[in-house]
């Protein structure tokens, strides 16, 4: 009897020893409980390939603050052209400016990520653009205006409307 519950203390008290000894490991092992940081991208190639390669002046913003941080950027010139800039809002929300010579109902659709077309306008920078809303994204439409050679403009993302009229009303067309 007493070679077992000599056992029964050693297996409890190693039992100890190892809690103890993970829970040291732990507090001295550092770790991160938030989000990884965002990658800012370069898209400054990206861009002149746009320019050179799309049949529209592409959009791109300028003079907005360091704390926009462009974190995606792609141009298909395939089945149509398309030109896609992501960002991360100062808040952390999420814009994208999005352009194609795709069929408007269908590009705006996916651009938006099914948000439907409100009566309500937005004026910036002499446009007019139609606000869209959603139930992932908001967006704001700039149709085939004069200059866009059938290309449709996007601004849609997370953000909100303040945020989407800031990227639309940096937007400079090249």
């Amino acid at each position: 009897m007493q070679g077992k519950q000599k056992s029964a203390r050693d297996m409890i008290l190693s039992l100890g020893l190892i809690v103890l000894a993970a829970g040291v490991i732990w507090i001295f092992i550092p770790h991160d409980d938030g989000e990884p940081p965002v990658k800012r991208v370069d898209y400054r190639v990206e861009l002149l390939t746009a320019q050179r390669a799309a049949s529209y002046p592409v959009a791109a913003p300028e003079g907005l603050s360091e704390d926009w941080k462009p974190t995606s950027v792609r141009f298909r010139g395939d089945e149509f052209e398309a030109w896609h800039l992501g960002f991360r809002a100062p808040d952390g929300e999420y814009v994208a400016v999005e352009q194609s010579t795709q069929k408007p109902s269908t590009f705006i659709d996916d651009a938006s990520q099914g948000a439907r077309e409100t009566e309500a306008t937005q004026e910036i920078g002499g446009r007019t653009w139609t606000r869209y809303t959603g139930g992932r994204y908001d967006a704001l439409v700039l149709h085939d205006a004069d200059g866009m050679k059938g290309a449709t403009t996007v601004v849609a993302g997370t953000g909100s409307f303040d945020q989407l009229g800031r990227m639309a009303a940096a937007l400079k067309l090249t």
